[in-house]
């Protein structure tokens, strides 16, 4: 396969990563079919490639035949399906698993010569949270079909429109607490989305890349309690932070979580707080982004950029000083 030619197919291109993934690959030359539920929903991809070269294509993964249909002339396809809370009919094992499965077997039918599978730190069959569980096993499940198939987990990403800073950077506009959930001791190595795109186009392209699973992390490690001091010093905003522990953030999460089932994002989840009782950091014996020759972008270089809408005054407020 030619660098940055012929056709990529990309399974949830229209998500946070997705987007940048799209981009990253046009970039480098590819045709890009964005394969969604919903294509109206994604229309601003198509400006991030010349004209025709993004396509847009309704798909719906749990059918193998709209999978198929999206990976037909394919050189290569990458899944970033994923949920990171539950819905009716959008559960993690019908989402992750099931999904992971089809879309593999469907690439191997169709001769695609790549398939890159997105992950999570912390993915593994016997994990305690659910989510990590079935990550672990589309991870497993892919790579019994397609043994050449590249395998990224990222750590938590972070950008315009993460799900992360944003989260507590506008609980802080609102709560004049923020919660230290375990203590805030939870280690991180937060990854930039763009570097995330290019770790994902390079997977696509570079052959030595072929069955090797990387992890993601950014340049440094924070505790959840440095993360939310740096969103509170960069929105200028004062708040107290109050120690909860793990088994009374678990209670919360579950009472969080129940607006998930009329569709409405819930702004914590029991789930999520039995992944913080584990660091979400790169293994020391783990291949990374240095391996796919991609310098990591640092947390401070980049977030300032968009969180200063959380400060009083937004964009004409005087920035706060470090």
């Amino acid at each position: 396969m030619a660098f940055g030619s012929g056709l990529a197919t990309v399974f949830g291109g229209s998500g946070f990563i997705g987007a940048q993934a799209v981009r990253a690959l046009a970039k480098q030359g590819w045709r890009v079919r964005v394969a969604v539920r919903n294509p109206v929903t994604a229309n601003e991809l198509q400006p991030l490639g010349d004209v025709g070269q993004i396509q847009l294509m309704r798909c719906d993964v749990t059918k193998a035949e709209d999978v198929a249909r999206a990976l037909k002339g394919a050189d290569a396809c990458v899944n970033l399906v994923g949920v990171l809370h539950e819905t009716p009919g959008r559960g993690f094992h019908k989402m992750h698993v099931e999904a992971a499965e089809t879309i593999a077997r469907a690439a191997k039918a169709a001769g695609v010569g790549r398939l890159v599978q997105v992950s999570a730190i912390g993915a593994a069959p016997d994990s305690p949270s659910l989510y990590n569980r079935t990550k672990g096993e589309a991870e497993a499940v892919t790579r019994s079909i397609r043994k050449d198939a590249v395998i990224l987990r990222p750590s938590v990403v972070f950008g315009m429109g993460d799900s992360f800073l944003n989260r507590f950077a506008g609980l802080a506009t609102m709560a004049p607490v923020l919660p230290l959930i375990g203590g805030g001791e939870t280690k991180f190595q937060p990854v930039y989305v763009g570097d995330v795109a290019e770790a994902i186009a390079q997977a696509v392209v570079r052959p030595d890349a072929a069955g090797r699973t990387f992890e993601l992390g950014g340049p440094a490690v924070y505790s959840f309690r440095e993360i939310l001091q740096l969103i509170l010093r960069e929105t200028g905003r004062g708040r107290l932070l109050a120690p909860l522990p793990f088994f009374a953030a678990r209670m919360l999460g579950s009472l969080a979580q129940l607006p998930a089932l009329v569709g409405i994002r819930p702004m914590l989840t029991r789930d999520q707080v039995v992944m913080m009782q584990a660091d979400n950091v790169v293994a020391p014996d783990a291949e990374g982004l240095a391996a796919l020759g991609i310098q990591p972008t640092g947390l401070e270089a980049i977030a300032p950029a968009y969180l200063w809408r959380y400060r009083v005054g937004g964009q004409f407020a005087d920035r706060p000083a470090f």
